[in-house]
């Protein structure tokens, strides 16, 4: 965006802020939106951009941090405006200074009591977005038909569109035929998810509150979140220690984690091929077992 002025003065208005200058830097880090850090005189604000029809992308993103903020759980920025501007679509929230990873524990804590805020179906007011991918949310009293359908089978069929390996899908879709063996003796609730939550997408601020961002929410096992935590690091001991405390974890969680992260591994491949489908379809083999 060339002209900042338009948004900041929608900015003003909206939020009855005094005349001020003018200042926009970019902010780097992310791979699918521009991202800029926006000052109006003593007031920051964080805007994301991207093509002006990503909107519904950004009108999602806002849909899944008001849900969480209305959860009292985890701190999420503010979003202030959402539209179409100078050909672009954006977002506008708050701008949070970020201090590192937050404390194991106060994570856990706050995770636990988002997830502790049920629904009385799995799926989201709205469809929304998996990294750049279309994420559908179709409301739905059975989880496992909910996963099959919207999670593993939506992307075994981007995988045939996009030429990934034909054993691979055929495989996943036997998988998909089997998923009631993972639920076999325990039956998931319908949580406040995050849907995203990796490593890049939770932080502290600076009197170390436990804040996450990018949200792809939906209401679904709690167990999904716990197991993307786990998919490109680990969140320590200490965190499974105090989320225990305050929402149990069933003994079978460890071979759903995998039935779960394969989901992302398949989203990784349809969006960066590479050696995801690899991984994907050895997940699949066990998984299989």
């Amino acid at each position: 965006m060339t002209d900042w002025q338009p948004l900041a003065t929608s900015l003003a208005e909206q939020l009855r802020l005094p005349p001020a200058e003018v200042r926009a830097t970019p902010v780097y880090g992310g791979d699918i939106n521009q991202a800029w850090k926006l000052e109006l005189g003593d007031y920051e604000f964080f805007v994301k951009l991207n093509r002006a029809e990503r909107l519904p992308m950004f009108d999602a993103e806002r849909a899944g941090l008001e849900a969480i903020r209305r959860s009292a759980s985890l701190r999420v920025p503010e979003v202030f405006l959402t539209g179409q501007m100078g050909g672009h679509a954006f977002i506008v929230m708050e701008f949070i200074e970020l201090a590192g990873q937050a404390d194991a524990s106060r994570l856990a804590v706050a995770l636990a009591a988002m997830h502790n805020c049920f629904n009385d179906r799995f799926g989201f007011c709205g469809d929304n977005t998996i990294g750049s991918t279309a994420q559908v949310n179709t409301f739905n009293h059975d989880w496992i038909d909910f996963w099959r359908r919207h999670r593993l089978c939506f992307q075994l069929e981007l995988a045939a569109r996009n030429g990934l390996d034909s054993n691979l899908i055929d495989r996943g879709y036997r998988l998909a035929e089997q998923l009631d063996k993972f639920f076999a003796t325990y039956q998931p609730r319908p949580s406040l998810l995050h849907g995203d939550l990796w490593g890049g997408n939770q932080a502290a601020d600076l009197q170390g509150n436990p804040v996450v961002y990018d949200p792809a929410c939906y209401f679904g096992d709690h167990e999904a979140d716990l197991a993307m935590m786990e998919l490109f690091g680990h969140p320590g001991k200490r965190f499974f220690a105090s989320y225990t405390e305050h929402f149990p974890v069933d003994a079978g969680y460890p071979r759903r984690r995998e039935l779960y992260n394969l989901y992302h591994v398949l989203n990784h491949a349809n969006l960066f091929g590479g050696g995801y489908g690899a991984q994907a379809r050895r997940m699949i083999e066990m998984l299989l077992v």
